[in-house]
C-alpha cells in the first residue's frame, strides 16, 4: 500500500530499505524520500519502519543500543 502519496513510497519500499541496512527512521527516510515533502505520511511511515526494525532486532539476535530504543519500537 502507498504510504507517502508525494513521492510514491509504499509499506514495502520502507521494510526494504530496513532490509538493506537502515537503521532508523532517518536513514529509511533519506533512502525512500518518504515524508520529505507534506509530511502528512510521518506517523504511519514511522510505526512501519519501527515494527520492521523490531523484527529485524529479534530475528537476527541483534541487541538495541538502548533498552528504551527497543521498548518504543514495540509499542
Amino acid at each position: 500500500m502507498f504510504v507517502c502519496m508525494c513521492k510514491k513510497v509504499t509499506d514495502g519500499q520502507l521494510k526494504q530499505a530496513v532490509a538493506l541496512g537502515a537503521s532508523s527512521w532517518e536513514d529509511v527516510s533519506r533512502m525512500t524520500r518518504c515524508s520529505t515533502q507534506c509530511g502528512k505520511c510521518t506517523c504511519l511511515a514511522q510505526e512501519i519502519v519501527d515494527e520492521a526494525l523490531l523484527e529485524r532486532h529479534v530475528s537476527q539476535h541483534i541487541p538495541a543500543r538502548h533498552f528504551e530504543e527497543l521498548a518504543y519500537a514495540a509499542r
